[in-house]
């Protein structure tokens, strides 16, 4: 981790030598124009009527993911909602004051207190006490992957042995073979953090991604164990190669999506922060463009407290080292198409 820090630290200091540079990136967002974590069109207006207090656009949100069998869409919504009732849980309690039965509420019940148990010095003894709520979320629709997905996360907390593990990931992918959600799970199960190294990592993300459906998000657990080999300081024996073909595999897939897309933008950043470390900086700028206005959390919250000042900073070396290395006719060529840069 401190290797890393010292890498962004060098990075952000030509940043800052070369900040007065002319506008050189034609196609990014301005600095202010940036958006961290922003709702998709379906997920804002619950979160907006959250906000009054009000959980019924909610609770029809994720009925409609349950009964579509939209699974990807739900975790991703249940992920976010939770994060709103850890803030305030008077409006989760109200809904399940008046619906105590509901999955949708109870699996926001789960993955809140999972989150909240994460957060304990004592978080092993924690999470195994809300283990029941975990069990009555799953319990309240078999089908639905998601609260599997929450026991993953809790196992890992738990300490669960691999034998634990695998048949809780063979509960979650008979409801869902191909949900990214648990797959990351799994993956971070596996990671050298945990209780794996990286050679086991790398090894069940390329063999997931192999499998994966075309345009699946699955496709992108390689550079999701390249981003955790990296962040460890990339010490350990991974061959090079096997991180750049992490990224060529991301690319690819993220060429399938359209410029300035919500639902790969996560990836997209993650992809970003890799093609950086490899010092990749023109296909570090393309992912930049791709990204739009989408900035996330992960991975720039794991550089430091201001994530959206991480992308910002990046992205602005990621553009300078970039045109650096492009030969003068073509980046004159750049000016000249109207673009800016701020």
């Amino acid at each position: 981790m401190d290797r890393t820090m010292s890498f962004v630290r060098a990075l952000m200091g030509t940043k800052r030598m070369l900040r007065q540079q002319p506008p050189l990136a034609p196609g990014l967002p301005a600095d202010d124009e940036m958006l961290l974590d922003a709702p998709d069109e379906r997920l804002a207006p619950a979160l907006v009527a959250a906000a009054l207090g009000e959980y019924e656009p909610a609770a029809k949100l994720l009925a409609t993911t349950r009964d579509a069998a939209e699974w990807e869409n739900r975790d991703r919504y249940v992920l976010r909602l939770a994060a709103f009732a850890h803030s305030r849980h008077e409006w989760l309690a109200d809904w399940l004051g008046a619906l105590p039965e509901d999955p949708d509420a109870l699996v926001l019940k789960a993955e809140l207190a999972v989150r909240r148990a994460w957060e304990s010095p004592a978080r092993a003894e924690r999470l195994r006490e809300i283990g029941p709520l975990i069990t009555a979320a799953a319990d309240a629709d078999p089908r639905d992957p998601v609260p599997w997905r929450i026991a993953l996360d809790h196992a890992r907390g738990t300490h669960a042995t691999h034998t634990a593990f695998e048949d809780l990931w063979e509960q979650a992918v008979r409801r869902s073979s191909h949900h990214y959600g648990c797959h990351v799970a799994a993956l971070q199960y596996l990671s050298a953090q945990w209780y794996g190294s990286h050679s086991e990592c790398f090894d069940f993300a390329e063999e997931a991604a192999q499998d994966a459906l075309p345009g699946s998000l699955i496709q992108a657990l390689p550079v999701r164990a390249a981003f955790a080999y990296l962040l460890n300081g990339g010490r350990l024996a991974v061959a090079t190669d096997r991180i750049d073909a992490a990224a060529d595999l991301a690319i690819a897939l993220s060429a399938g999506y359209e410029v300035g897309d919500a639902w790969p933008a996560e990836v997209r950043n993650l992809l970003a922060y890799v093609l950086i470390r490899r010092e990749r900086w023109a296909d570090a700028l393309e992912q930049f463009r791709l990204i739009g206005p989408y900035a996330t959390s992960f991975p720039w919250a794991q550089l430091g407290d201001d994530p959206l000042r991480r992308v910002l900073e990046l992205r602005d070396t990621a553009c300078i080292r970039a045109a650096a290395s492009t030969p003068l006719g073509q980046a004159a060529g750049r000016r000249r198409s109207g673009g800016h840069y701020a």
